[in-house]
């Protein structure tokens, strides 16, 4: 039977992906989970492969058990090659593997961090339900890391970049590698000291050399002219 959602998820993170479930369906919201709808004999990679095609959505559980998991890896890729929009429900301040980020680097992320669940239940809800209406509303619901803030340089002396910056920075990498540039910015900037050396990292995160050299002088000129 096809269902509009399917839930990816590593097996260390079941309880998280029943509760899921168990909020989507009762918003209803049809989802194909393993093992509760592998079919009893059948061959279980086919049943997936199946269910993946037949699927609207995939929410991906993601975690550091499910950003390490071989069979998530996989089952994100047979997504995004039969078109399936994935959706991450990031469960922890986990970034993607670089072979994840391939697949995930142009989607919306929801967190689901901290507790309690319910709230990011919820929201995961209206979101998927949105997504599967077309409603233009749903990427005004999408979450991604928490919203920037001030960084202290690492040798605590003044911050390394603010609020506003940061948030130039993002807007800026996202041209290039999609919404996980937030991600990105938000974990270079707890290291990395001053705003020079954070471009100059985050430029690394670009693979083509002519999008990179461009992202950073675009970064320079118009921090610059903002200071200015």
């Amino acid at each position: 039977m096809a269902r509009a959602v399917f839930v990816s998820y590593s097996l260390s993170d079941r309880d998280t992906a029943d509760g899921l479930v168990a909020h989507l369906e009762a918003n209803g919201l049809e989802c194909w989970v393993a093992p509760r709808d592998v079919t009893p004999g059948a061959d279980w990679a086919a049943e997936i492969v199946d269910a993946i095609a037949a699927a609207r959505i995939m929410v991906l559980v993601f975690s550091a058990s499910a950003n390490a998991s071989p069979q998530v890896r996989r089952e994100v890729e047979r997504a995004v090659y039969r078109e399936v929009q994935v959706l991450p429900f990031r469960v922890a301040d986990v970034l993607p593997s670089r072979s994840l980020e391939y697949f995930l680097s142009s989607q919306h992320w929801l967190d689901a961090f901290p507790p309690p669940m319910e709230p990011h239940y919820a929201r995961l809800c209206a979101h998927v339900k949105s997504l599967l209406a077309g409603g233009a509303a749903a990427a005004r619901l999408a979450v991604t890391a928490p919203q920037p803030t001030a960084v202290r340089s690492p040798n605590g002396a003044a911050p390394a970049a603010t609020v506003a910056e940061l948030q130039h920075l993002e807007r800026e990498l996202a041209r290039y590698i999609g919404p996980v540039a937030r991600h990105l910015v938000h974990r270079a900037a707890r290291h990395t000291p001053g705003v020079d050396a954070l471009i100059l990292e985050l430029g690394a995160e670009i693979e083509s050399e002519a999008d990179r050299r461009q992202f950073i002088k675009a970064s320079r000129q118009s921090l610059r002219g903002a200071a200015g």
